[in-house]
């Protein structure tokens, strides 16, 4: 008989880093002036204050008339001229003895030639000098202003372990500019974030006061920021609609052939918690073969969501209208218990999840792909098929896996679905006649995975983990 989990003791882990030593960038930056109230708008109770009076006694900022300007946005031409003159005191022990080695052409280009010289930045600005800095680029900047030799990974467990999990820095993706440069800054403690999942904000111009901050904490290791994400590798509070991406597109009047638009369509309605999507189409165009396609197009759709536990839907149209309204459930729950299982279900996964962070069975240095086999395992492990199970049985479900620990291919694969989707691993479902099994996205390669049939009596059989298309459609075709 396999061996079952049904409850989880979870244990909290605790993510040590030493203490930052004095690093070399202390000592490399004496004050040259004293600040004494020059800025007439910069208030003492500010929260970034001491970083301003820094800035303004190393000599790196002169504020604006006798003003800081503190919501004001920063240019690009600014922010170069700004590391310029950090860097230049770093090297010469003088904010312009560097830059003035070179002249010529606008008043900031001596200080992007300088900072060309020295590989901090390339042309990646050229013709953007006069816009607002978002505060990506601000991030590619400083993360390179010094040698990166000078900071101490202090966040490195907790920025690593939050970010895999996407508990934290959520709004900071894969295709997102400059994303190393912006994790740096996390991972050094010079930015932490501005809320409480340390979201970024790339595409946001920069004010002023956040600079101060940032540019100082370069400076002076004494005022970066430890991060305090407790228990940063949690999904605990993951709901169903957080594991949908959806980029906010919504297609009103998709074509029953239109895939694309009405995969868009269920993300949009998941991705918001919802179980019902309204189409309006011109008044007397629909047929009733035509809502039938629909229908059947948004069942096969949603049905590749399976660890989402839809697998029925409904369907009220008015060909006089063009209104027609799919509302979407389980022929496994009744519509008073769905939610219910939908919620016990996920907290078994994420209680399965977190259980495999605190026994270091999963780490933020793993590789998706070795992540997926963990998880892989685990289900294998802890689940055996239900030669029982009939159409309407529980065991179609990734709840049955998770409680009972028995199952049929579609409960296996959701299930394993939704582990992979709390560790952000993207993955869909496959289906062949009367089959699925998962295709997840693992470090940036297709992997066809079938934990049904890994699943052998006796031992696992890995020949199933991380399947090329061609394998696994010959194996189930």
């Amino acid at each position: 008989m396999k061996r079952r989990i049904v409850t989880f003791a979870l244990a909290a882990i605790l993510l040590a880093v030493s203490l930052p030593h004095a690093s070399a960038a202390d000592t490399r930056f004496p004050a040259v002036r004293t600040y004494a109230g020059q800025f007439a708008d910069l208030d003492a109770g500010a929260w970034y204050y001491e970083s301003a009076a820094a800035l303004y006694e190393l000599g790196l900022i002169n504020g604006q008339d006798g003003r800081f300007a503190p919501d004001s946005e920063m240019t690009i031409a600014e922010a170069v001229t700004m590391a310029a003159r950090l860097r230049s005191l770093y090297e010469h022990g003088d904010s312009e003895a560097g830059p003035s080695r070179h002249s010529g052409g606008e008043w900031y280009k001596p200080y992007a030639a300088y900072l060309q010289e020295l590989q901090v930045i390339d042309r990646e600005f050229d013709g953007l000098y006069q816009q607002a800095a978002t505060r990506a680029q601000m991030a590619h900047i400083l993360a390179n202003t010094l040698p990166q030799d000078l900071f101490e990974p202090i966040n490195g467990d907790v920025v690593a372990a939050g970010y895999a999990n996407r508990n934290y820095i959520r709004d900071v993706r894969d295709d997102t500019p400059y994303r190393q440069d912006i994790l740096a800054l996390y991972t050094w403690g010079i930015s932490g974030g501005v809320d409480k999942t340390g979201a970024f904000l790339p595409e946001a111009h920069i004010q002023r006061c956040q600079v101060a901050a940032m540019a100082a904490r370069l400076a002076d290791s004494s005022l970066r920021v430890r991060l305090d994400w407790a228990q940063a590798y949690s999904r605990a509070g993951t709901t169903m609609m957080d594991l949908v991406e959806s980029d906010g597109g919504f297609y009103p009047a998709p074509a029953p052939d239109s895939s694309a638009e009405i995969d868009a369509d269920v993300r949009y309605m998941l991705s918001r918690g919802e179980r019902a999507i309204t189409l309006k189409y011109p008044a007397d165009t629909l047929t009733s073969a035509a809502v039938n396609k629909l229908l059947q197009a948004f069942l096969d759709t949603v049905r590749g969501y399976v660890e989402q536990t839809y697998n029925a839907i409904k369907c009220v149209y008015s060909i006089k209208s063009g209104a027609v309204t799919f509302t979407f459930s389980s022929s496994l729950y009744g519509d008073g218990e769905l939610e219910r299982y939908r919620e016990e279900t996920m907290a078994y996964a994420i209680a399965i999840h977190d259980q495999m962070w605190a026994e270091g069975k999963i780490t933020a240095d793993m590789s998706q792909r070795d992540k997926a086999r963990v998880y892989f395992t685990w289900v294998c492990d802890n689940c055996e098929y239900d030669f029982s199970s009939t159409d309407t049985s529980i065991s179609h479900t990734g709840y049955s896996v998770f409680a009972n620990g028995k199952a049929v291919c579609d409960g296996y694969t959701a299930a394993y679905n939704l582990l992979l989707k709390l560790e952000g691993i993207d993955c869909a479902t496959v289906s062949r006649g009367d089959h699925i099994w998962s295709a997840a996205q693992l470090d940036g390669t297709t992997a066809h995975i079938d934990t049904t049939w890994g699943d052998q009596s006796g031992a696992i059989a890995y020949q199933f983990f991380a399947m090329t298309e061609a394998e696994a459609v010959a194996r189930f075709s």
